[in-house]
């Protein structure tokens, strides 16, 4: 959980820089770089809300807010959703690095 407090917060960051892209994406070489920047944060935004979706599906709100004891399995999804939520983290931090990137340029 510490891992999506850490990401959580900058889903609002993401929404800003797809407002920032969007007026930028064109047919040109330059506007379709900006649409795939765009697209990318989209899909890190997907991905955050599929992931918590999920991770919902798996923990009930005792396991996940009050510490409950996990049974064997549910320690082995604990660990998946580990390496989930850390491949989302670089995800979320790749594609609004790139925007930033972008938008500083231009």
């Amino acid at each position: 959980m510490a891992v999506h407090d850490e990401v959580m917060p900058k889903m609002g960051t993401i929404s800003r820089l797809i407002a920032d892209l969007k007026p930028k994406v064109d047919s040109t070489e330059t506007g379709k770089e900006y649409q795939k920047a765009m697209r990318e944060l989209q899909g890190a935004h997907t991905s955050m809300m599929d992931w918590m979706k999920g991770f919902g599906q798996r923990f009930d709100h005792e396991e996940i807010m009050n510490g409950k004891e996990l049974t064997a399995e549910k320690k082995e999804w604990l660990l998946e959703e580990e390496v989930k939520v850390n491949e989302l983290k670089e995800q979320i931090n790749n594609s609004i690095a790139k925007a930033e990137r972008m938008l500083a340029e231009n």
